[in-house]
């Protein structure tokens, strides 16, 4: 946990990245709503917030592309992730039942999420711009019939009742998000480490700079190719590992992999989150 007085998110109040950022910072924290992924950068690196948090990757749905396309073109530094459990709740307006409801409102990918929830309760999904905003709107106008997916804190936010918990299809919905920050974290127990790279178009090129980790016994929690944006047909690879970057076999790895490859960035190393364990459920292991 790490004292902050400004964290910007993207979002509206009530999305689920604001509740990633009270996971990690705390309830008292400040949280800043912004417009878009793009608007996180700036205000970090200008010292309007101390922090962002940045979703990166769901584990349903994938990366974030457009994520890891800003985390190439600035250079904030990685301070911490945060894995949040995704828990979808059906909202309505006060003294609505469940028997009321015809039609929700919610983001495309959240209605997805809970298709076999509304399917057997026969309700109709109506996709709006983003969760917290089709409870906010929902608060503000209801409307006989409507309820909306979005998070428990937007129920608090926005004096909605929660006609069911936990709607979504898949216990094993979690989001990823990175703490963004001018400075590198202190050094924790368990860390890891994420970093980009190019390689040459050769054969063989790949395999080799991966080689350099494996024979050092770094074990690595995730390798994804993302499109070169100004060189068509080319790619970046992103990387994570177990362990520092001070640590002497990811140190000798790192420049091992300077020496085969053609760019190499390193995003940071921060301390290794745990997965959160849903109720009744086997233990999952940590990312």
């Amino acid at each position: 946990m790490t004292d902050a007085s400004r964290v910007v998110f993207q979002g509206i109040a009530g999305a689920y990245s604001e509740q990633a950022v009270r996971q990690y910072f705390g309830p008292e924290v400040e949280s800043v709503p912004c417009g878009a992924l793009d608007d996180l950068f700036p205000l970090v690196d200008g010292g309007d917030v101390d922090y962002a948090m940045l979703p990166v990757e769901n584990a349903i749905a994938g990366s974030v592309t457009r994520a890891y396309e800003l985390l190439m073109e600035h250079d904030l530094r990685v301070y911490a992730e945060v894995i949040l459990r995704v828990q979808h709740m059906l909202l309505a307006p006060p003294g609505t039942t469940l028997n009321d409801v015809e039609q929700v409102w919610s983001h495309p990918q959240a209605l997805a999420q809970c298709q076999r929830y509304l399917s057997r309760h026969g309700l109709k999904g109506e996709p709006t711009f983003d969760t917290a905003g089709a409870a906010r709107d929902l608060a503000a106008n209801p409307e006989p019939g409507m309820a909306a997916i979005a998070s428990e804190l937007a129920a608090e936010l926005y004096d909605l009742e929660i006609l069911d918990r936990d709607i979504e299809d898949f216990t094993f919905n979690y989001t990823r998000f990175f703490v963004l920050a001018r400075e590198a974290p202190p050094r924790a127990q368990r860390n890891k480490t994420s970093l980009m790279f190019t390689t040459p178009h050769a054969p063989g090129a790949l395999y080799e700079c991966l080689g350099e980790f494996a024979k050092r016994g770094v074990n690595l929690a995730k390798i994804e190719s993302r499109p070169r944006l100004n060189r068509p047909w080319q790619y970046f690879f992103h990387l994570d590992f177990e362990g520092h970057c001070q640590d002497p076999e990811c140190e000798a790895a790192i420049m091992a992999l300077l020496r085969r490859s053609l760019f190499v960035k390193l995003l940071g190393s921060y301390p290794a989150a745990t997965t959160p364990v849903p109720d009744n459920q086997a233990v999952y292991e940590d990312l």
